[in-house]
């Protein structure tokens, strides 16, 4: 797989609509990047824009788009609630997959070299691309903003990590970094008084406030032994925060930068305003996204907020993802649409996948004339049937008036159901992979010895791909069973036939996958792999049939 890199610059533009164009249009024109999402702020006049791509690809769209805003945004008459000292304020490169941080602070310290010595704009890196400690810190970099950039710049301690030392009147400077995911994560308060709105953001970023004796807002300051004023922490882990007043929205606002979402989740941040606020007679009435998010953190959100309400989490993710949006009221400002706004759904393929085509549409597609989807996604999809139904009895169960008790254990089961469902919802897709495989090897050229030696091990890598598909979904429509058997025994008595139909398209499942690697042992030549993936394949028939008939009877005896 390719390595992939995600960038999200922010842009000294909010308000023109044309000048932002022109800036995302030099992204786009680079092979081999996608943009994610444009996000601007009129209030802010700036605008994140978040692309992802292949390390050197990033690295050029980065690069063309830092120029471009050069040429089309001056500094010199910028104005905006956040702070800023570049067209390009900030441009960092986030590693997304099989990439490490140290080859990410490779192409980051690559980009800002380019910037400073092709653009004649000064660059400072921060966060992990930093050559000194001082310079970690965005907060650091960026202080005095555009205004005091000419002083600064004049200073030996402060002399960029590239480009010149003189000021730049028009781009300013720029800050480019490596680091972790980061979040913009804002959330919404029922007051417009920016002084109240920092008293909550205090409370909640690390940095905390500097502690005063007597009045929190006039006393004195208190200093340490060495003269540095003493401070409060707060109560989040890598968050960043200030308070400010939204006029767009009317509202105030705590505006955090979640760094490590490891450390302290998007649904922690927003609990721990929303506790704050209350404690000084406000209310967090909902919140903003700025940028894409990853899936993990939207369903950690949903979970936290249903296990609350001591409800399942083993339920779609789109269910999940629903509560977490109204939970934390991320629609309250503009819609909220998780196709947009989570990064996986991004980068999803625009080809239509079998698992997301209607009922009906499957059936016909099956029913073509083409091989594919045949016997083998088929029986993917009947195995993902019968892990919805033992997790449609998890959920009943969880859900039953008079078992409130038991419905944590309930949901630790629907989990597990949907954990398989979904595996074999992917291998339904899998299998026609497997079958288009195995016709591309057949269909490469065959003219010179190279050529025959290049496919025939074509042919035996997709032979081994069409066998390992089936088994999969073998394996895992056995161990969905596993499910059904606790749902037939312990769930909802009212749902066992259920349980019983899910155990009938397990077994079912099992089956007919057993038929695909039959077929399919025929072309592996590896006669000692046949034996052993056959030998397999069987001992999972005669559990998945054996376990079928242990849950049938548990039916039967509950139904009589």
């Amino acid at each position: 797989m390719n390595q992939l890199i995600e960038c999200v610059p922010n842009f000294s533009e909010g308000r023109n609509p044309a000048i932002i164009k022109q800036i995302t249009d030099v992204v786009e024109s680079v092979k081999g990047v996608k943009l994610l999402n444009v996000d601007p702020g009129k209030a802010t006049n700036r605008t994140v824009v978040t692309f992802v791509g292949t390390p050197d690809a990033v690295v050029e769209a980065a690069f063309r788009a830092v120029k471009k805003a050069s040429e089309v945004i001056d500094m010199s008459k910028h104005k905006g609630e956040h702070p800023r000292f570049g067209a390009t304020d900030v441009c960092p490169l986030v590693p997304v997959a099989n990439i490490t941080m140290e080859e990410t602070i490779v192409h980051a310290r690559k980009l800002a070299q380019r910037i400073g010595e092709e653009l004649a704009i000064p660059v400072y890196c921060y966060e992990f691309a930093a050559q000194n400690e001082e310079r970690r810190s965005l907060a650091n970099c960026r202080s005095g903003e555009y205004e005091g950039l000419p002083a600064k710049l004049k200073d030996p301690n402060w002399k960029p990590d590239f480009g010149p030392t003189e000021f730049n009147a028009k781009a300013g400077a720029t800050a480019v970094s490596a680091r972790n995911f980061l979040i913009a994560y804002n959330v919404n308060l029922n007051t417009t008084s920016t002084r109240r709105a920092n008293a909550v953001a205090f409370d909640v970023r690390e940095a905390g406030r500097v502690l005063r004796e007597g009045d929190p807002v006039t006393g004195k300051i208190v200093k340490d032994k060495s003269g540095e004023p003493v401070r409060v922490p707060g109560t989040l882990k890598k968050v960043r925060a200030i308070g400010w007043f939204i006029e767009e929205y009317g509202v105030a606002q705590i505006s955090m930068n979640l760094t490590d979402i490891t450390v302290t989740s998007i649904h922690k941040a927003f609990e721990a305003v929303c506790k704050s606020a209350e404690e000084r007679g406000m209310r967090a009435t909902g919140s903003e996204l700025i940028g894409l998010i990853p899936l993990q953190a939207m369903l950690d959100a949903g979970k936290y907020f249903l296990r609350k309400q001591q409800r399942s989490t083993g339920v779609a993710d789109e269910e999940i993802i629903k509560i977490a949006v109204k939970s934390m009221g991320l629609d309250e400002l503009a819609p909220f649409n998780p196709k947009e706004r989570i990064i996986e759904y991004q980068l999803e393929s625009q080809e239509q996948l079998l698992r997301e085509k209607s009922l009906v549409a499957f059936a016909n597609e099956t029913a073509s004339e083409s091989p594919a989807p045949g016997g083998g996604s088929i029986s993917a999809y009947v195995g993902s049937l019968g892990a919805a139904l033992a997790g449609m009895v998890a959920n009943l169960s969880a859900h039953k008036r008079g078992w409130d008790e038991k419905w944590d254990e309930f949901s630790e089961w629907a989990e597990k159901a949907k954990v398989h469902q979904n595996w074999l919802l992917k291998l339904v897709d899998e299998d026609t992979l497997a079958f288009k495989q195995m016709m591309n090897a057949f269909g490469m050229p065959k003219s010179s010895d190279t050529e025959k030696v290049a496919r025939a091990e074509a042919i035996q890598q997709a032979t081994l791909n069409a066998i390992s598909t089936p088994l999969s979904v073998m394996e895992t429509a056995f161990e969905s069973m596993e499910v059904i058997e606790a749902m037939a025994t312990i769930g909802n008595p009212n749902s066992v036939s259920d349980a019983g139909v899910g155990a009938l398209c397990a077994r079912t499942a099992a089956q007919g996958a057993y038929f695909n690697v039959l077929i399919n042992l025929g072309g592996l030549n590896d006669k000692e792999k046949v034996a052993q993936l056959k030998q397999h394949a069987e001992e999972l028939l005669y559990k998945a049939e054996l376990k079928e008939q242990e849950i049938l009877k548990i039916v039967y005896e509950k139904i009589d």
